[in-house]
């Protein structure tokens, strides 16, 4: 490992994330053990720490339980499709993305009930997709639908579905209408677990929302993607209102 000592502790970040960038640390390289890397740096292994939390959070640095922390290979951008509500074709197609898929029941809380309007407590199909590329996740969707409304075989990893979800997209019946918001925020605590995370990596968060003609909904998803990791686009028609003509 090259690079000058920096004479303050906020600039060890910038210092090992200068090496990072222009090659002298590479992709996939173990850095040394936290002790073995604050000793030419003349500080403890407590400021040492917060600078590899700070590249942790910046998806420079991954810390692997029980090896230590590691180079993190550069990623390609995914990119969800708004309105269709999916994955862009060749971003599911590509080799190195793979998703996990999990599927169960659950009660539908608090704030599903406001989502899905639908009483506290009922039944919900939900499923659990993590995409991740050379182990490292990207985003994370959970796509919930009331039970009476989940097509046969939802809660079956190995259905139609399966196929679906890999996609992100929507499980259920083709909607009427699909609305979406998409604030960027800090990733909340479970959020922050499965993306292996910091607070200080925003997420962009899409909340999609699918109703049928009868205005039901018939499923929501929160989706959370890591802000530098993906791209969302959103394309919008517009509709001419043709006016009836007078006689």
């Amino acid at each position: 490992m090259t690079g000058s000592v920096p004479r303050r502790h906020h600039d060890i970040p910038d210092d090992l994330r200068h090496q990072i960038t222009t090659g002298s640390i590479k992709p996939g390289e173990r850095l040394p053990s936290e002790t073995g890397l604050a000793a030419p740096y003349r500080v403890s292994t407590v400021p040492l720490r917060r600078a590899l939390a700070v590249l942790q959070g910046e998806g420079l640095v991954e810390k692997v339980h029980g090896k230590g922390n590691y180079v993190c290979h550069p990623r390609r951008k995914i990119t969800y499709v708004g309105g269709w509500g999916t994955l862009a074709p060749w971003t599911a197609a590509e080799p190195t993305l793979r998703i996990t898929v999990r599927s169960t029941t659950v009660p539908a809380s608090v704030h599903l009930t406001t989502l899905l309007k639908v009483p506290t407590g009922s039944p919900l199909a939900e499923y659990t997709c993590l995409s991740l590329e050379q182990g490292s996740p990207h985003g994370l969707a959970r796509i919930y639908i009331p039970r009476d409304l989940a097509p046969a075989g939802v809660l079956d990893v190995d259905s139609v579905c399966r196929e679906a979800a890999t996609g992100f997209a929507v499980l259920g019946p083709s909607p009427a209408t699909i609305r979406e918001t998409v604030p960027a925020r800090s990733p909340t605590p479970d959020e922050a677990s499965a993306l292996r995370t910091g607070n200080n990596m925003a997420v962009l968060a899409i909340t999609r929302v699918a109703t049928d003609a009868t205005g039901r909904v018939v499923e929501a998803a929160p989706l959370a993607f890591l802000g530098d990791r993906v791209d969302a686009v959103f394309t919008a028609h517009h509709v001419l209102n043709k006016r009836p003509t007078q006689g």
